[in-house]
């Protein structure tokens, strides 16, 4: 398996999107966010999205230039077209526009539709939680990804539909980011790349029943994504209805629908950014968040338990280690991103100015 610095994966992933013709400045911004999603331990956000873009491209489903285009404007709304855009492009473009009127009103909310896929939520949270505010996010699949089955059902209705929340205090950011299924799409992808079962509870077969084998997924008859709390999990299921129905509807994309493809190209997204010193006040806000997420931590752990975990913790433990130990990146990734090496006419294993080892 190979093991990359950040760096050196960052070049990589520089130069992919360059020879497919995408401008510095978009490539930097999605190179930045894949490899971020690999530092905190979410390869299913990472690198193994490259070749999927990339085809997306090439296909004429993605688009490099296009500006954000605004359906509707108020003080306090901005409903967005992303126009194929690359998706962390065009997240990163409303979030700036929501921050300027969460600034003047303390609330301010957005969408996207015709957006492409805009990775790991839980990096919009970071990004605005270092700016002062709390944000509140979910996303669909914009009519596609319908692998999520409800309970009691044999075939998928819904897409995956993660939900974050993020809240600032003095010192780290209280980040929760999770699908509104068993597992991200992308965790089984990483699985089914890796050549490896998923965990148990993840996943049903065409008849119903529990199976770890990922390429239900993705080979015929298909299988299904069950919701997170299990298959008969009618809050996680319903969860997740909620948000599809939010975003698809308000943004002017699409819910969950079966005219649209199982394999999806992005979403639509419902931000809602919060300004805490517009209502009572920044100092009070600080001093509750600190309180409350010091009195957790202070909670006696049971026999073995080294100490509590918060929302957020596994993503910077991870990232200290990646940074110093590097990226593994399984072999089945690693032969996919070669492979659109190759039709790209770069050679490979690319050269790069970084070090690829894993004695960095």
């Amino acid at each position: 398996m190979p093991i990359l610095s950040s760096e050196a994966l960052l070049d990589l992933c520089r130069t992919l999107f360059g020879a497919a013709g995408v401008p510095a400045d978009e490539a930097e911004i999605v190179a930045r966010s894949l490899v971020e999603a690999n530092l905190c331990g979410h390869d299913s956000h990472g690198v193994l999205r490259v070749p999927q873009y990339i085809t997306h491209l090439r296909q004429g489903v993605y688009r490099v230039g296009v500006p954000l285009e605004v359906l509707q404007e108020t003080p306090a709304v901005l409903a967005a077209d992303g126009q194929w855009g690359f998706g962390q492009v065009q997240a990163y473009r409303l979030l700036e526009r929501l921050s300027s009127k969460a600034e003047a009103l303390g609330v301010a909310a957005g969408t996207l539709r015709h957006c492409g896929h805009i990775g790991r939520l839980g990096e919009y949270a970071e990004w605005a939680a270092q700016r002062g505010f709390a944000l509140l996010a979910a996303v669909n699949s914009h009519g596609a990804g319908r692998r999520v089955a409800p309970p009691g059902g044999t075939e998928g209705r819904i897409s995956t539909n993660p939900i974050c929340m993020g809240v600032p205090t003095s010192t780290e950011p209280v980040i929760l980011d999770f699908s509104t299924s068993a597992a991200a799409e992308g965790k089984v992808r990483a699985c089914f790349q890796k050549q490896q079962p998923c965990p148990e509870g993840w996943l049903i077969d065409h008849r119903g029943q529990p199976t770890t084998d990922p390429a239900v997924l993705y080979t015929e008859p298909r299988g299904s994504l069950v919701p997170f709390g299990g298959s008969q999990a009618y809050k996680g299921f319903g969860l997740g209805l909620l948000i599809d129905l939010l975003c698809g509807g308000l943004s002017g994309g699409s819910c969950s629908n079966p005219n649209y493809p199982i394999n999806g190209a992005g979403n639509t997204a419902l931000f809602i950014l919060l300004q805490p010193q517009q209502f009572a006040g920044l100092e009070h806000f600080l001093q509750q968040t600190d309180a409350l997420t010091a009195y957790v931590r202070s909670c006696p752990t049971a026999a073995g338990v080294p100490a509590i975990t918060l929302p957020g913790d596994p993503e910077r433990h991870t990232r200290t280690i990646r940074l110093r130990q590097g990226i593994p990146i399984p072999e089945g990734t690693w032969e996919l991103i070669g492979q659109t090496a190759r039709e790209l006419h770069l050679p490979w294993p690319l050269p790069s100015r970084r070090d690829l080892s894993s004695s960095i």
